[in-house]
């Protein structure tokens, strides 16, 4: 029986185009979930599908990241697998785990995977790097104005306009207040 298993790492992704091609495939029973591959994440459908399956079954990817990000992650389920009489197919690469070029392949495609994937965390470090040294900070620009924040501070010391009004005046919620003035939790915390 075929196995499918589809994922998409963020809950605002689409899981149709992965959906579509495992049905095309003849998949009979298919484990969706919206969660990160990055190794060490829990992903319940994913255990769900494994366990699910049993010898002579193939589990079905759309495409081989779907097993995770590492190589060490990814190629321990291809071997448990083919332990426990799986088979495994990964649609887009055409990967087929019952030969030796088969294995040969998942094991090259999974290194250039990693590779690429540190690759690209390398160039994202030196560029924030080389944003900052340029006095540039990464992440969201700042919700408040430098005049906004001196307003908030002006009414946190009058000490007659409660926290929550202020954050409200703001446009903040009550935790985005306290990042800008950690000093005000103390202050508001109700006095027994």
């Amino acid at each position: 029986m075929l196995i499918g298993y589809a994922r998409v790492s963020t809950l605002d992704q689409n899981l149709d185009l992965q959906r579509d091609a495992l049905r095309k495939a003849g998949c009979e029973k298919i484990f969706e979930e919206k969660k990160s591959g990055k190794a060490g994440t829990k992903r319940p459908e994913f255990e769900a599908a494994l366990a699910y399956l049993r010898p002579e079954d193939v589990l079905v990817v759309w495409k081989l990241d779907r097993l995770g990000r590492s190589l060490v992650e990814m190629m321990r389920t291809i071997d448990k697998l083919r332990n426990d009489g799986v088979k495994f197919q990964s649609l887009t690469e055409q990967f087929d785990s019952e030969t030796a070029h088969g294995r040969f392949a998942l094991q090259m495609h999974g290194a250039m995977a990693e590779y690429f994937l540190d690759l690209n965390r390398e160039r994202t470090m030196e560029g924030l790097k080389a944003a900052l040294a340029r006095g540039r900070k990464g992440g969201r620009p700042s919700k408040l104005s430098e005049a906004d924040v001196e307003a908030g501070k002006a009414m946190l010391a009058a000490g007659t306009i409660p926290v929550a009004q202020i954050a409200k005046r703001l446009g903040l919620s009550r935790s985005g207040f306290y990042n800008y003035f950690p000093r005000a939790r103390g202050k508001a915390e109700p006095k027994e």
